[in-house]
């Protein structure tokens, strides 16, 4: 389906049978799946991107989530709820959502960034998502986001718990650091790009002085978990390749 072109009336309502739900503003629709790349190839287009709707849907999914938690678990303490949110709305778990709901090919996006995989990008569905739940909250309101969030978040945290993915990538990486290089991972902000309402943040994650991993996210915060999920990737192949082949884990030399 071309979604180079905005989408018709008739392509409206097939996406709202998959969500459920009939948008009183279809404006608010079309701005949720306008990629800015599309605005940069057509700057005459009436609609603005959904960079601000990301910014109110990353908001109301923080509140959504964290009510739907402390409702479901009344026995869990603060810090088990957080890490039990962040598992719920990291980037990875919403890009997941939005494939669930086929949001990467109902997106309006330019030409270029299409063909290099714009659709498929995790950081780009994520935001479809977040954007999505915007346009809903101001659509219709919180009630509705509530019924459109909670069957899609109920099965994911049973699956969160199963394989316990609640511990958060930075907290892995401290701990398999130490046990096997006795060193702390050190966070640094190399670089920030966007605007304010929209600004990306990139971190790298070192590990006795070397590189181990770098990400980016919308704050400071999410930056660093990717890059601790990087980090903790190279960091267990390497532990498992020292396993094969039979070396112990030697530490690293002390931090100049």
């Amino acid at each position: 389906m071309d979604r180079t072109n905005p989408q018709t009336m008739t392509e409206y309502a097939e996406l709202e049978q998959a969500l459920g739900l009939v948008f009183c503003d279809k404006s608010l629709l079309q701005r949720a799946l306008t990629h800015r790349s599309y605005l940069n190839e057509h700057p005459d287009f009436s609609f603005e991107d959904n960079e601000r709707l990301e910014f109110l849907g990353d908001a109301v999914l923080d509140f959504v989530t964290g009510e739907y938690l402390y409702h479901r678990f009344p026995e869990l303490r603060e810090g088990a709820l957080t890490s039990l949110r962040s598992a719920l709305v990291r980037r990875e778990t919403l890009a997941r959502f939005a494939q669930q709901l086929d949001l990467g090919s109902q997106l309006l996006m330019g030409y270029g960034e299409a063909e290099t995989g714009g659709r498929e990008r995790p950081a780009i569905l994520c935001a479809a998502f977040e954007a999505l739940v915007g346009a809903i909250y101001l659509d219709q309101g919180l009630e509705t986001v509530q019924r459109f969030i909670e069957p899609i978040i109920g099965p994911e945290v049973v699956h969160i718990l199963q394989e316990h993915l609640d511990k958060d990538a930075k907290s892995l990486l401290q701990e398999l650091a130490q046990a096997r290089m006795q060193r702390t991972p050190r966070y640094v902000t190399i670089a920030e790009n966007g605007p304010d309402h929209a600004k990306e943040f990139t971190v790298q994650v070192t590990i006795g002085g070397v590189a181990y991993g770098q990400g980016t996210g919308r704050s400071k915060q999410q930056a660093a978990q990717a890059a601790a999920q990087a980090a903790l990737e190279r960091l267990q192949s390497e532990v498992l390749a020292a396993e094969e082949a039979g070396l112990e884990a030697t530490p690293l030399p002390e931090e100049v």
